[in-house]
């Protein structure tokens, strides 16, 4: 016999159903569009046997983008021998939430920002490797909350150098393009009961140049999609080259970084990536 406190029970379990459903669909997009951000790398595919096993053997760099013109006074020439620098190319497993490992090496201290009030995304570092990082770090996390491209490309544009590398190349913009179209959600469309957030936790300074002004930096985080309390999960890097302008830190003209390995933070991959653990610089 159906009663009233039924038809609740049955209302409850069908929305249940639906959100798991959901989850799953927003899981699997997000899944194939971190594949795709990967594939949009700058290094054709390394040889047979390369990869986690053997991180030393990266495929051959190209690139598509026109011959950087010589600046007055920066070292163009490695600006861009560190920018396309292979990283380490890993399985799509590797961002799969999976065990930690207890060798994650020392911590990575970066400063915290000095400007928060009034802005939309926090600033004055300093002219350090780690403000770089620090820097990428705030920008992307303010960028990716709530998955919309719309918004990454505008958090991407605020930081960028006039002549920076388009956004629509990044692997931020192609996976959270490609997750919405996987997902049935328009760019700029409001999803009621989606939640999407982006911590970052790891990262690493790839290297410098031009006496440190000019940085490669990689942050490694976990992005979360959560619909009405069912999640899903994956670890997900990003790669910029940052140029210091005397005040802030900020996406450098010239080219594109190669592609960030992602891995779940703190796992073993993500240390054979060369990702630490980030923490923050008492004041």
């Amino acid at each position: 016999m159906f009663t009233p406190d039924t038809d609740r029970r049955l209302v409850r379990a069908r929305m249940t159903i639906l959100a798991l459903v959901l989850t799953t669909l927003f899981a699997v997009g997000l899944a194939a569009a971190l594949v795709i951000a990967n594939s949009r790398t700058t290094t054709t595919p390394p040889p047979g046997g390369t990869g986690p096993s053997n991180p030393a053997a990266p495929g051959k760099v190209t690139t598509l983008e026109p011959e950087p013109t010589p600046e007055p006074g920066w070292d163009v020439a490695a600006q861009k021998k560190l920018a396309l620098r292979p990283m380490l190319r890993l399985p799509a497993e590797a961002a799969q939430p999976h065990a930690l490992t207890p060798q994650a090496g020392p911590e990575l201290k970066i400063p915290e920002p000095s400007h928060t009030a009034g802005v939309w995304i926090p600033g004055g570092f300093p002219g350090t490797p780690e403000g770089a990082l620090a820097q990428l770090k705030a920008a992307d996390e303010t960028g990716l909350r709530g998955g919309d491209p719309a918004v990454y490309d505008r958090a991407y544009t605020e930081i960028a150098l006039p002549g920076a590398p388009e956004v629509d190349r990044t692997g931020l913009h192609t996976l959270l393009s490609t997750f919405r179209m996987r997902a049935g959600i328009a760019s700029g469309e409001p999803k009621p009961g989606l939640t999407v957030t982006y911590d970052v936790t790891h990262g690493q300074v790839k290297g410098t140049t031009d006496q440190g002004r000019y940085a490669v930096v990689c942050v490694l985080g976990v992005l979360t999609f959560d619909y009405k309390g069912q999640s899903t999960s994956m670890g997900v890097g990003d790669c910029q080259a940052m140029r210091w302008t005397g005040g802030a830190w900020r996406i450098s003209t010239g080219n594109q970084a190669a592609m960030a390995a992602s891995a779940w933070p703190g796992s073993a991959e993500s240390v054979q990536a060369g990702y630490r653990s980030l923490g923050g610089i008492p004041r």
